[in-house]
């Protein structure tokens, strides 16, 4: 247990500021990266941030050419799409329905609370307020109050002001130019029943055949269940996607969608501080913040680098899935991919989190070209999401007034599709596309 000074060889990793920037920046979404850039703005006064304009070029790369990344082809497509022309219901709901109490014959009290009651309105037009509440507040009876609830119930769009979705739906029954009484009845005593599939029990309360009670249940899929909805004006989010994977004459091109980030550079401004930078501490300060821009400028294009072979290397191994469909997409993993770049698998999982591509199939998380392997007779294998594909067309294809059970589609899996499967797995993958199980899917 002597003390003494000892010299010994060791290598470990230390994680600097700039390492730890570009693992985020390879981590971020297109939205996160562009927050952190202004953020390095307003940081750095060497920093210049600008917006490519429309008329810019968007590269584009003909093949995947890692080691010339100048030699990049111009991608010219139509910028704005249709859905920027769709025309937007400017009224809100609390307009819509003051335009309609401004011209009833109801007196100067009873506007004050109907109004009330319309600001205690939540976005889906239903009343979360409290009547006796209400009825304190203007000095009236809870019967007035209930009264003046009526009279905004009796409003468009049918069904806004409900207390609960039974009396929502009662509402517009009770408004349908036929009025459908069976549905009202089943509705007013039998929703907890007839939600549960119970049609056999309301059928013999009510002494009507199990068609009436389908019949009613196509009604009520027709109907509302949130009036205020149509009104709601959060703004539409569109996803841009990140990459594009091009199917011509019969090859992939793989295209970063370099538009989504704005140019970085050094600012003119600044750039003259480099040379005339008078005492030490501020030659020191400016060329500080100038590596930090070398280092940004670095990292992202670093991160655009790892998405494009992330990308081209996805491209390869779904080929079949981009050709013939969800059938064909095959079992994949990170490690695979990772391998197969030459990266850590965690590199893989942060440059795919929250990164889009634009497909002929459609567009994509890159994290869903990522799922488990299933056994097959052949031995080869096949993917968890073609299995929820399969389940799905099978489940789309059955006779619905015998649909098939969690049994007999592992059943048609193992016969058509050679994919031996358990019971069990099935109704996972079942309940995780929301499909209702086989007695809740029975139509009469």
């Amino acid at each position: 247990m002597d003390f003494g000074l000892y010299q010994q060889q060791s290598m470990k990793l230390v994680m600097t500021n700039e390492l730890r920037q570009a693992i985020s920046i390879l981590q971020y979404s297109t939205q996160e990266l562009l927050s952190f850039i202004e953020e390095q703005q307003l940081e750095n006064p060497l920093l210049e941030v600008k917006e490519k304009r429309n008329d810019d070029k968007l590269v584009k790369k003909s093949e995947v050419d890692y080691e010339n990344a100048a030699d990049w082809k111009v991608y010219e497509g139509e910028q704005t799409s249709p859905l920027d022309y769709l025309s937007k219901n400017e009224a809100s709901l609390q307009n819509y329905l003051f335009n309609q109490i401004r011209f009833m014959p109801l007196s100067k009290s009873e506007k004050r609370v109907i109004t009330y009651l319309i600001y205690s309105l939540d976005e889906n037009g239903y009343f979360t307020g409290d009547l006796e509440e209400v009825a304190s507040r203007f000095v009236i009876s809870k019967e007035k109050a209930l009264f003046d609830l009526q009279v905004l119930q009796s409003l468009e769009p049918a069904g806004v002001a409900a207390r609960n979705l039974q009396e929502c739906l009662l509402l517009q029954l009770r408004k349908l130019e036929r009025r459908n009484e069976t549905a009202e009845q089943i509705v007013e005593h039998y929703l907890d029943m007839f939600a549960n599939k119970k049609w056999k029990e309301i059928a013999k309360a009510l002494s009507i055949t199990l068609e009436d009670v389908q019949s009613v249940a196509d009604l009520i899929q027709t109907l509302q269940p949130r009036p205020g909805a149509i009104y709601n004006h959060e703004p539409s989010t569109y996803i841009s996607p990140d990459v594009f994977i091009e199917l011509v004459d019969g090859e992939f091109r793989i295209t970063i969608n370099d538009r989504l980030l704005p140019n970085v550079t050094v600012s003119r401004d600044y750039r003259e501080l480099l040379d005339k930078a008078s005492d030490e501490t501020s030659a020191k300060y400016v060329q500080q913040k100038y590596q930090q821009i070398l280092w940004l400028v670095k990292s992202l294009d670093q991160r655009q680098q790892t998405l494009l072979k992330v990308t081209d290397a996805i491209a390869r191994h779904q080929e079949a899935f981009f050709k013939f469909g969800y059938e064909h997409l095959k079992p994949l993993t990170l490690k695979e991919i990772a391998a197969e770049i030459d990266v850590h698998e965690s590199t893989v999982s942060r440059v795919t989190t929250q990164k889009y591509v634009q497909t002929p199939r459609g567009l994509f998380e890159l994290k869903y070209f990522f799922s488990s392997s299933l056994k097959t007779d052949d031995g080869n294998g096949t993917s968890s999401l073609s299995v929820k594909e399969f389940i799905k067309k099978v489940v789309d294809q059955e006779n619905k007034q015998k649909p098939l059970s969690d049994q007999k589609i592992v059943d048609i899996l193992e016969k058509e599709n050679s994919i031996e499967v358990s019971r069990r797995t099935v109704t996972k993958y079942r309940e995780e596309l929301n499909i209702p199980s086989s007695s809740k899917r029975k139509r009469f």
